[in-house]
């Protein structure tokens, strides 16, 4: 899958609260598609034959190694982000940390949002392109069917 730059015309340093609020969101995000994943590994398992018939073994595989790929960035990026969140310290304790920490900490906050939309953007492209393709195999199902029944 390809990666898509996302561009940040103006990022305006957020407050902690905010920081924290983020990371948060984007911890349920990833949480939530992890299952997703899982419902995409059980059509494809459910539908296997039929995806074969239709796309071939060559593209079913590349279709199962998109799906892989895109479940091990999740997860990689979970940990980025619990391990940002643990480091919301440098920014919340009382002692004075060099300005160099805390702006190392926002830009990898910055960095992480660039990350969180991309993989966004290709988590959608992916489930575009999969319900359309299990789309046309049920319509081509039913068509199937119809021929027979008649």
């Amino acid at each position: 899958m390809k990666k898509t730059q996302v561009k940040t015309h103006f990022i305006k340093w957020l407050s902690i609260e905010e920081i924290h609020h983020d990371s948060k969101e984007w911890l349920l995000e990833l949480d939530f598609l992890k299952d997703e994943y899982h419902f995409f590994v059980d059509l494809i398992k459910c539908n296997t034959i039929e995806l074969i018939d239709f796309k071939g073994v060559a593209e079913c595989n590349t279709i199962i190694e998109t799906l892989s790929d895109a479940k091990k960035e999740n997860d990689n990026l979970m940990k980025l982000v619990k391990a940002h969140e643990k480091k919301l310290v440098i920014l919340v304790d009382e002692v004075k940390h060099a300005k160099d920490e805390e702006d190392a900490y926002k830009d990898e906050h910055v960095k992480l949002i660039i990350l969180m939309k991309n993989h966004l953007l290709e988590h959608r492209s992916l489930k575009l392109s999969l319900f359309d393709i299990l789309k046309k195999i049920k319509r081509i199902e039913k068509q199937k069917h119809r021929i027979n029944v008649e």
